[in-house]
């Protein structure tokens, strides 16, 4: 089986490498591509695979934009972040679908099943209303979230995070109740994805809610230190480049 993967968070797509071929060491993978652009133009050179693992939401666009310039008759398993509501909708539309972050049951159980009807009817060939489902959703910034917590998943409103810390290529959630999750969400990524009002990222490697500012110190005669709730490990420094446009943001002004 020969399988393109389309994921613009490195890692992720390393891991999701990786478990692919945990199923089956025969799986070639012929590409990890990264953008709407770079998936373009890679299947306009190239043989189509037949299988593709496709993330919805990719650097540059949604990555139905791809199938408004190129005809691709590969089945496709979607990669989801996306909540209960759209999850049902691509039931309603026979459309294969993973859930982030990915576990290896479920996708043992996608290419079981992909291997078991082939080409069939995979995936439905419906984007333009798929494409419509997802830009209504995304009028509006995210409420919640998803994670996978051994078998369970559990969702939290985004009003219940405190902030987002990101360390060694993984980000997580960090509640006002003293819950923490893992996201499977970049720093940047999550900058798309939430209201600019409510949060900031204050340095690489922090993005903090509004309300989750106790108090803003003075460091130095450049640096912002700020009291967080829940409380952190360690100082946490506002980066000297942020500085104006944070005080603006407090202000309203951004």
């Amino acid at each position: 089986m020969k399988v393109v993967i389309i994921e613009d968070e490195a890692l992720a797509s390393e891991r999701l490498k990786k478990m692919i071929l945990s199923y089956d060491k025969d799986i070639e993978i012929m590409a990890q591509l990264e953008s709407v652009e770079e998936s373009i133009e890679w299947f306009e050179n190239n043989p189509h695979p037949e299988l593709i693992f496709l993330d919805i939401h990719l650097e540059d666009d949604l990555s139905f934009a791809i199938f408004e310039k190129i005809k691709i008759n590969s089945s496709i398993i979607f990669t989801t972040a996306f909540d209960e509501y759209a999850i049902k909708a691509f039931k309603l539309k026979s459309i294969d679908y993973l859930l982030k972050p990915i576990v290896q049951e479920e996708l043992d159980a996608a290419l079981k099943k992909y291997s078991e009807i082939k080409a069939d009817s995979v995936v439905s060939k419906d984007f333009h209303k798929l494409y419509d489902l997802i830009v209504k959703k995304e009028e509006s910034y995210r409420e919640r979230f998803s994670v996978r917590v051994g078998q369970k998943i559990k969702t939290f409103s985004t009003s219940d995070i405190g902030y987002f810390r990101s360390e060694g290529g993984f980000t997580s959630a960090f509640l006002y109740d003293g819950r923490t999750f893992y996201v499977d969400f970049s720093l940047d990524a999550l900058l798309k994805e939430l209201d600019p009002t409510k949060f900031f990222r204050i340095n690489r490697q922090m993005l903090v809610a509004l309300d989750s500012i106790k108090e803003v110190h003075i460091y130095s005669t450049s640096r912002l230190k700020l009291d967080l709730l829940p409380r952190p490990e360690g100082d946490v420094l506002v980066s000297i480049d942020k500085v104006v446009s944070f005080k603006k943001w407090l202000e309203g002004k951004e």
